[in-house]
């Protein structure tokens, strides 16, 4: 239906995907990571589970100890300094309950407070702004979040320089919004020059250069080149499995994205071997109810939907919905994710009523929690207008497909690959 749509959008929520959130007194670099465990994320879109994990390094809190950003209570501008991280604080707990919205004035008046005490330059400035443009990322708001991202990138050249690893990581999260635009050129260069410096300063073994690896693998396989993206995975899966073990959750993560190219390739005997092996590890290094089992519960769900297996389908969407209401709460976006699923097996399955409530309560969390103009909306009017269509209510299917598409255009811009897939549904309506 809009596999290829959905698969580029997919291709990064559990990476750092960069985006990353910092807290300053250590520096915590926060990415996208809507289940954050494991501190690594993955682009969670809407309908389809193939690309769910694809990641990118997490820097925790004081894991720098010796660099200055201890803060002390001493003075009026230490005290500010301290509300300034309280604040953080805060929007890193309302981001992790998926209420990006309500994150976003928090960051902001951290910013301000930041600013004014420390200089528009400093280090803690580019940790806030990078916060604040991973918010605007998430809800969908890439206009407001690429010039936050490109300042953010250039006062953390200046106070760490060009060859830190935190700065590294904050070119991954510059790229990754380059990738969900559609400039993948850009992205390329920007995830390229991120694994040069890695590489160059951490080895060719180190974990975050697999980080790398996979940042490109993913857009790669954004752009429908799976043969390019293969040997990034594997390379990949490799370094994660000397540096970390065989059972370590970052494995996991990597044989769900080999297993992804193979569900792309139509081998899915081999896709779900790769990811019950994910999910074995995931179960046993996180626990039964972490929602990275719910991720791979949601993909091995998605093999068996492509198979035509829906009873079994069902029943892996089902348990992953169950695993992230209890862990995420009922409104959470990923939720919304697990219910689209749902009703897109009903929807194969020609059981259209069922299909179309469970679509409308995923677009009722989604229009609460993300930007009008979130391209996972977008994805949800798509599907709504696919049961009407197929129902035959052609005048309600194209009002919410002309909907979805100027929403898309006018977050991605009109010359964006997948404006073009949207143009030629209509076409043949």
């Amino acid at each position: 239906m809009h596999a290829a749509f959905t698969r580029w959008l997919l291709s990064s929520l559990l990476t750092v995907s960069s985006g990353g959130f910092y807290c300053l007194a250590g520096v915590t670099i926060w990415h996208m990571t809507s289940q954050s465990a494991v501190a690594q994320s993955s682009l969670d879109l809407s309908s389809t589970s193939t690309d769910y994990f694809k990641q990118s390094p997490l820097i925790l809190d004081n894991e720098n100890p010796e660099e200055p950003y201890t803060i002390s209570t001493r003075s009026k501008n230490n005290q500010q300094l301290a509300e300034a991280e309280q604040l953080n604080q805060q929007a890193i707990t309302l981001r992790e309950q998926g209420k990006y919205i309500e994150a976003i004035p928090l960051v902001q008046r951290s910013l301000a407070i930041r600013e004014s005490v420390l200089g528009p330059n400093h280090l803690g400035v580019g940790i806030s702004l990078n916060n604040l443009a991973t918010l605007y990322k998430e809800i969908g708001n890439y206009t407001e979040a690429l010039p936050r991202y490109q300042r953010a990138l250039i006062i953390l050249e200046t106070a760490l320089g060009p060859n830190h690893p935190d700065f590294a990581t904050s070119l991954g999260s510059l790229a990754e919004l380059y990738q969900l635009q559609g400039n993948y050129t850009e992205a390329l260069a920007s995830y390229q020059r991120a694994l040069a410096i890695r590489e160059a300063v951490l080895g060719a073994g180190h974990p975050s250069v697999a980080s790398s690896l996979n940042n490109i693998g993913t857009l790669h396989e954004a752009q429908g080149n799976y043969a390019e993206a293969f040997p990034y995975h594997q390379r990949a899966l490799e370094i994660r499995e000397a540096a970390l073990g065989a059972n370590h959750p970052y494995v996991a993560i990597s044989l769900h994205n080999i297993a992804a190219l193979y569900q792309a390739h139509g081998n899915y005997a081999e896709a779900l071997a790769q990811y019950q092996r994910g999910l074995a590890i995931s179960e046993t290094a996180l626990g039964p109810d972490h929602p990275y089992v719910a991720n791979s519960l949601n993909s091995i769900g998605g093999i068996y939907k492509a198979q035509g297996n829906y009873a079994e389908a069902l029943t892996q969407y089902q348990q992953a919905l169950a695993i992230r209401e209890s862990t995420l709460g009922p409104d959470h976006p990923d939720v919304a994710q697990s219910i689209n699923n749902i009703a897109l097996v009903y929807e194969a399955q020609g059981n259209y009523a069922e299909a179309l409530t469970r679509l409308q309560r995923s677009l009722k969390i989604r229009e609460a929690t993300l930007e009008p103009n979130h391209p996972y909306i977008a994805n949800n009017l798509h599907d709504i207008a696919f049961v009407y269509e197929a129902q035959g209510k052609y005048a309600e299917a194209l009002s919410r497909y002309h909907r979805a598409l100027e929403m898309l255009e006018a977050t991605l811009g009109p010359n964006h690959p997948d404006i073009a897939v949207r143009l030629n549904k209509l076409a043949v309506i």
